[in-house]
């Protein structure tokens, strides 16, 4: 992407996203696309946004969390404290993704034996069905 503006229908094809997500984003405050009457014109500091609220959205993130990453660009400490906490959420989100993991790992395991059981029982009253 080139530091050129671009149209809402750019961002879409750009990002693949819809053109309501991007002025849901906007009534979010989380970009701040440049007014042109109807138009909206977003800039490459909006493409740097919108990929992080992306990213952010990919691993889980509140939007409310996103905001506040967001926000921390602007103290003046060279990001520190950015990433600082871009980290501390990202550990957290982590340890809660690894934890929803293994929940559905114990489920799996459980409902396969569960489905062994039953073709056991299945299996000993003579109808089992061939496998499809």
């Amino acid at each position: 992407m080139t530091d050129q503006i671009m149209t809402i229908r750019e961002m879409c094809d750009a990002f693949d996203v819809t053109a309501r997500t991007l002025r849901f984003y906007e009534a979010k405050e989380l970009l701040f696309p440049i007014r042109d009457g109807q138009k909206r014109l977003f800039t490459k500091r909006d493409r740097a946004r919108l990929k992080l609220i992306l990213r952010g959205k990919r691993f889980g993130f509140s939007l409310e969390e996103i905001r506040q990453l967001l926000d921390l660009y602007h103290v003046d400490d060279q990001q520190q404290t950015q990433f600082n906490r871009a980290y501390d959420i990202a550990c957290e989100r982590l340890a809660d993704l690894e934890r929803q993991r293994d929940t559905l790992t114990e489920a799996i395991d459980d409902l396969k034996e569960q489905i062994k059981w039953g073709e056991k029982m299945i299996s000993a009253r003579g109808h089992l069905r061939a496998a499809e």
